[in-house]
């Protein structure tokens, strides 16, 4: 068994503890019993098929070899997308993400630490640099930890969140996910430039073309929102 098997263990273990007994993760806009679990197979089969089927495009077109690979954004993705699919076919307005963003941010934060003691065989490491926070992950080359910056700038939105939850929880309920979906993107568009991946459009690479998708998406989501909320304003 792997360090990064154990830190995404625990990763998941820690998320769905935070899910159940804190958040408890209400799906508040789904209130049939049986359309919650189809809900949540959607859900699930978003993140997985996102995470696989993004992570294998990337490491493919970059490293030019077939490989089966996963990652955190291509869940997002998926899992967003089969849940929007989901709120068209049964007619619901709405966000019903809020409450599971605490648990996928602190899932994230485990995740890349788990990633960074994986060095260079998860091909998450950032490119060379002499920087102060510059790491040699064995091959002689100092390099941007860039899975601990993406670490610790969730650890921030984390806290946000839990903050959002105990003192806006009316805010919270309607726009925490868009906002979980618009900092994680954003962030995380920039954070690529320090990845030696393959550029594919526009000098961006794969997964940052994912990330502008993902920041209008929440941009039109977070307006819609607002929109709905305050239709006289």
């Amino acid at each position: 068994m792997t360090l990064h098997f154990i830190f995404d263990l625990l990763a998941y273990a820690l998320s769905i503890s935070l899910s159940v007994f804190i958040f408890k993760a209400p799906v508040s806009l789904v209130k049939d019993e049986t359309e919650q679990y189809i809900y949540y197979t959607y859900l699930i089969i978003g993140f997985v098929v996102g995470s696989i089927l993004f992570g294998s495009i990337n490491d493919i077109y970059s490293l030019k070899t077939p490989l089966l690979g996963k990652s955190v954004l291509g869940a997002i993705f998926g899992g967003t997308i089969m849940v929007e699919i989901f709120k068209k076919i049964y007619k619901i307005q709405g966000s019903t993400g809020a409450y599971f963003v605490p648990s996928l941010s602190i899932g994230i934060v485990i995740g890349r630490i788990g990633c960074f003691y994986a060095g260079l065989e998860d091909y998450t490491y950032g490119i060379a640099t002499d920087g102060p926070f510059a790491y040699d992950f064995g091959d002689g080359i100092p390099r941007h930890p860039v899975q601990l910056y993406e670490s610790f700038s969730m650890a921030l939105f984390f806290i946000f969140s839990v903050l959002l939850f105990k003192y806006r929880n009316n805010f919270f309920k309607h726009y925490m996910f868009y906002l979980f979906i618009l900092y994680y993107s954003t962030q995380r568009l920039f954070l690529e430039f320090l990845k030696p991946y393959e550029t594919m459009f526009i000098g961006l690479n794969f997964f940052q073309l994912i990330c502008l998708v993902l920041i209008l998406y929440a941009l039109i989501q977070i307006r819609s929102t607002y929109r709905h909320l305050y239709p006289t304003i």
